[in-house]
């Protein structure tokens, strides 16, 4: 009989002390998730963040969302007063398909918590929410527009000739992607003006309190959004692994904006898919010369500065879509098959939740060797999933922990109508 692999028990929230523990003083805590419907890595997620913020002093979490939703999801918690109606009605800012991963009520309730936890605090230190992601193109050129007429300042007519720019193709950058596929002119060097138009402005201002700076940071930030949304659109037409490089650089690159706009001591937690998460060096992501930003935060900031926890389950269900703007459904997940990572645990486990630490469980020489680990994303068929739902990973150097929940439930959705598909499916697990 094998030897068990070390683990410690996941019960209720006293069990992340050894977590805690681990994590130390590391400056990014990367939160994993198998799926992007799931009730459990939501829950549990939220149960490490709040420790992570009230013993630790993590100063924002940032998200696998789009920038403009989520920073107005930001500035509706470091208000004093309610000014939102419910949390469940300010996510309905998540309109864009997949609506049910941010709005949801397992979301609702980490945003009513924050709020609460900032009322307490003063306005230099209260907790932020933002958007780590590339796909909102064109609400981002129109909030730098916005912005830059509020201003009335000097990327005003940037902004004009960047809306101009995009304004034939609607609201939809896939439409534009195509039509600039064989010509020479496109919308880069109008998107690239408007970023340098606004960080000249940011250069001749002066900033009283975080709150300022940060109004002024959005919209630089929009501004980059618009310029690598622009390249990922053009990248994802031609296929092949440079829009998911382009995705996660412009991740990094907001991760590290966001630290340096909180200052030299500044802590965040990051929540993505374990695809992004996990460090790609590790998985068969390599052999496509893809990258993430697991491999770059290590990469850039150091090994001790960045801890990464991975989650996944064993069968349950979750909530997807059958292909790419589909209505959503809860669906069954099918019990891992007997060689993959997930079978592993539950086979020494018998149906218990724990965790793993990579310390702990390297060396073992069942995980020496690449192991297929479950990977699910926003398109997802049962049916299917041996085929394309798992990526070989050598664990104990892909994460820093694991967060393994044997039986999961689907994720609780608002009832959002989605106003636009977004960009396709582009990769087996749905990503």
């Amino acid at each position: 009989m094998a030897t068990p692999f070390p683990t410690h028990p996941l019960r209720t929230a006293a069990d992340l002390a050894p977590l805690l523990a681990a994590i130390g003083e590391a400056r990014v805590v990367l939160l994993g998730e198998a799926s992007h419907g799931t009730h459990e890595y939501y829950t549990w997620r939220t149960a490490l963040s709040q420790r992570l913020i009230a013993e630790k002093g993590f100063d924002f979490i940032a998200v696998e969302g789009d920038w403009p939703d989520c920073f107005e999801v930001n500035a509706a918690i470091k208000q004093d007063a309610v000014t939102y109606g419910t949390a469940a009605r300010l996510l309905t800012t998540f309109s864009r398909w997949p609506t049910w991963m941010w709005g949801n009520w397992e979301i609702a309730a980490l945003v009513e918590w924050l709020h609460g936890q900032n009322q307490r605090r003063p306005a230099e230190s209260r907790v932020g929410f933002y958007g780590l992601d590339v796909y909102s193109l064109w609400e981002s050129l129109q909030a730098v527009l916005q912005y830059a007429e509020q201003q009335g300042d000097g990327a005003i007519t940037a902004a004009r000739q960047a809306f101009r720019c995009f304004e034939p193709y609607g609201h939809d950058p896939q439409e534009y992607a195509r039509a600039v596929a064989f010509v020479a002119e496109d919308c880069q060097d109008e998107v690239t003006a408007v970023l340098r138009a606004l960080r000249r402005e940011a250069g001749t201002r002066a900033y009283a309190s975080l709150p300022e700076r940060e109004q002024a940071f959005a919209a630089e930030q929009n501004a980059l959004v618009a310029v690598n949304a622009e390249r990922y659109y053009k990248a994802m037409l031609r296929g092949g692994g440079a829009s998911w490089n382009v995705r996660d650089e412009h991740m990094m690159e907001t991760l590290n904006r966001l630290l340096a706009l909180h200052g030299p001591d500044s802590k965040a937690i990051i929540w993505a898919h374990n695809t992004h998460v996990g460090d790609a060096r590790y998985t068969d992501m390599r052999r496509e010369d893809m990258v993430n930003i697991g491999q770059l935060a290590r990469e850039q900031l150091g090994r001790a500065q960045v801890f990464s926890v991975g989650f996944g389950s064993y069968q349950g269900g979750v909530v997807a879509g059958r292909e790419w703007g589909a209505p959503l459904e809860k669906m069954p997940v099918p019990a891992a098959p007997h060689d993959s990572w997930e079978a592993m645990l539950h086979a020494q486990l018998g149906g218990d939740n724990a965790l793993l630490f990579s310390s702990e469980i390297r060396g073992d020489a069942r995980l020496e060797r690449a192991v297929g680990h479950r990977a699910i994303g926003v398109v997802y068929r049962p049916q299917l999933e041996q085929f394309g739902n798992y990526v070989p990973s050598l664990i104990p150097d892909r994460y820093d922990a694991f967060a393994f929940l044997d039986h999961t439930k689907p994720l609780h959705p608002l009832a959002i109508h989605a106003e636009e598909n977004g960009p396709p499916d582009l990769y087996p697990w749905g990503e």
